[in-house]
């Protein structure tokens, strides 16, 4: 009986998922409405209707928990299938183009990446919770470019990551340069001529 009294007050209660939900909610709306500086941890706890001290149980501090709110937003971005490379690519910057106009998203972004120029814990953890993560869209369309016959098989695994990594840069700037930047629409024919400049890219590159 000792035992399992210790090993549960060692564990401690598990983390609930609508709390977590509820929180990273009440941070996106809290930067929308106070904007980073006015932002604190109480006014989020306060409004997710949680005790402070459960925020600092998951999160250390406002950087980690702006980000992590970020980050399950572009976790909505999908791939989909949609039967050619060029289609899947033009179908996610579409995506994204429309998160990016959600105010939670624009202003939790770029908040972030302000900060992180002088900060670079808070570098890292954008590279590790929203750059790294979301390179899984890259993976996916390469893997099923290649199965289709679209992309040759490169079987350098540094080529590879180099690749990928290219790849994410280039979607990622452009779509984030015209939309929150340039301020600029991302329509259907900014899309089309997007996709075909990567990729007329990769297929110089697979020539080589």
């Amino acid at each position: 009986m000792c035992r399992r009294t210790t090993s549960r007050s060692r564990t401690g209660r598990p983390r609930s998922a609508e709390a977590d939900l509820a929180i990273l909610d009440a941070t996106r709306a809290a930067l929308v409405e106070l904007g980073w500086s006015k932002l604190t941890m109480g006014d989020v706890a306060t409004r997710a209707g949680v005790a402070k001290t459960t925020l600092y149980r998951r999160w250390a501090n406002k950087n980690e928990l702006v980000v992590d709110a970020v980050a399950v937003l572009f976790d909505e971005l999908e791939l989909p299938d949609l039967g050619s490379l060029q289609a899947d690519i033009e179908n996610v910057v579409v995506q994204f183009a429309a998160l990016l106009e959600r105010p939670e998203t624009k202003t939790a972004l770029m908040a972030v990446v302000a900060e992180s120029t002088r900060d670079e814990p808070l570098r890292e953890r954008i590279r590790t919770s929203i750059v790294d993560r979301q390179k899984r869209l890259v993976l996916e369309g390469r893997q099923r470019a290649q199965e289709r016959g679209e992309l040759p098989v490169d079987r350098e695994p540094a080529a590879v990551a180099a690749t990928d990594a290219l790849i994410f840069d280039v979607v990622a700037g452009a779509v984030v340069h015209r939309a929150l930047v340039s301020a600029e629409p991302v329509d259907g024919d900014w899309v089309k001529r997007l996709s075909a400049l990567l990729l007329g890219g990769l297929s110089a590159a697979a020539e080589r």
